[in-house]
């Protein structure tokens, strides 16, 4: 897991635990989620070791992986410690992990773990939404405080899916309403939104209830939402409603404009990182309502903005003729990661999120959010990336005070500008799951 902020401080021991990373070498392996990208490796095959996850996710599971062996399932109870017997690699000694689950709010089933031992406190997020208001998140806050008791977080392993200033979106639930917003001012169309095979069911549940309506779903998609106890409000009959759920993957402009050729149709694409687009995109008055079409934001005619476009608040973007982009996020926004962190004050930080060239460093941005100071990280790792001809990060700490206004301004924009990829290669190139190891080892991808 690449650069942190990490301290010379012993952690827990190679070889004892990993979380969504299914290659052998481990005792004992944790799921966060159901997500594609976090099971990179696992398969119905897969015969390394236990696999801890939540109960929702062992429900799940068969659908994904039809002939796994459940017996190798173990179920944590969300928000309940749980104690692991281990063995200590270097000394042959048994060993007590404890660790409790605690709701991530980014998909059904999907959960942080906060692990405990004499290696101290350490916290995996996932992927995670950590929304400001809510009573769920609320519950999350109490439960991480009561959990740690005052005492410090030695480790965070963070999602950094967005830890960069320029992303700031809604809750979800600002933004499922510009969902409906959109269909309800399209009433002679069809609707396609593009959604994932996990998801998203709170927006589609939204879209359902507020309009009164049934939403199609495909086969496998209503399976999935027979399980989580939602029969009522999805349907495989196209006859029976204009707004249908659709794969990701199948969702293009190719798509939305064969569509059009036989029935008016608009795509909406729910996603914190802006859609990418063969075309400029378009700055639109999408709504009637004045209250709504002061939420739409204005884009830029520059090019270079096509691949990374700064999400204001609340904004909505439209490309070409027939798709919107709303920024409904199952991620954690920059501000409400660094709401997390501070909250926390872990000592080392790592980001989950660790692919050169695409990720940032959560300690450029929340060094100083940190329990102790961070000088040690910078005099001893290099980015990923450096400027042609620019300064380092080690060159920060030679000039001096690394907290200087100039050092911290000139760090966050080289972060910045290692983050100017487009949302297909941040997808192909993100990389999860962690053998977790010594806090001052970084042999853990």
């Amino acid at each position: 897991m690449g650069n942190s902020c990490e301290r010379p401080e012993r952690g827990m021991e190679s070889g004892m635990i990993s979380v969504d990373k299914w290659s052998s070498g481990s005792q004992a392996y944790f799921l966060t989620h159901l997500h594609a990208d976090h099971t990179v490796g696992l398969s119905s095959a897969w015969k390394h070791g236990l696999l801890f996850c939540s109960r929702l996710t062992s429900r799940l599971f068969p659908c994904k992986f039809p002939d796994f062996d459940l017996s190798l399932l173990r179920v944590l109870r969300v928000g309940s410690w749980h104690s692991i017997t281990l063995t200590t690699p270097s000394s042959g000694a048994p060993t007590q992990v404890y660790v409790k689950p605690i709701d991530a709010h980014h998909c059904p089933g999907s959960v942080m773990y906060l692990f405990r031992g004499k290696f101290g406190y350490m916290l995996y997020t996932g992927d995670f939404r950590w929304e400001a208001a809510g009573n769920e998140v609320q519950s999350g806050r109490t439960m991480l405080l009561d959990s740690l008791k005052k005492r410090t977080l030695n480790t965070l392993h963070l999602d950094n899916t967005y830890c960069n200033p320029r992303y700031s979106f809604p809750s979800r639930e600002v933004a499922s309403k510009q969902v409906v917003d959109i269909i309800t001012s399209h009433p002679d169309h069809d609707v396609i939104i593009a959604i994932d095979s996990l998801g998203k069911e709170d927006l589609l549940l939204y879209i359902s209830r507020t309009l009164n309506i049934k939403v199609w779903v495909w086969p496998e998609r209503l399976q999935i939402m027979h399980i989580l106890g939602f029969r009522s409000n999805f349907t495989t009959q196209t006859t029976v409603t204009r707004v249908r759920a659709v794969p990701r993957y199948s969702f293009t402009t190719e798509t939305l404009e064969g569509l059009n050729k036989t029935r008016r149709t608009i795509g909406i694409m729910p996603s914190g990182l802006p859609w990418p687009a063969k075309a400029k995109e378009k700055s639109v008055n999408v709504f009637g309502s004045s209250s709504c079409s002061e939420r739409t934001a204005q884009t830029s005619n520059d090019d270079s903005s096509n691949d990374t476009i700064s999400l204001e608040e609340g904004s909505i973007k439209r490309y070409g003729k027939y798709i919107y982009v709303v920024p409904y996020s199952a991620h954690s926004c920059f501000s409400e990661i660094k709401d997390f962190v501070e909250l926390l004050r872990p000592i080392n930080i790592k980001g989950i999120v660790s692919s050169a060239s695409c990720h940032i460093d959560p300690c450029y941005y929340f060094d100083h959010l940190c329990g102790t100071q961070q000088a040690f990280w910078r005099s001893h790792q290099k980015p990923d990336n450096e400027d042609q001809g620019g300064n380092t990060v080690e060159d920060d700490v030679r000039e001096g005070d690394v907290h200087s206004p100039y050092s911290v301004v000139r760090r966050k924009k080289r972060a910045m500008e290692f983050f100017r990829v487009s949302r297909v290669q941040v997808m192909r190139r993100r990389s999860h799951g962690s053998k977790i190891t010594d806090a001052a080892d970084d042999d853990d991808e």
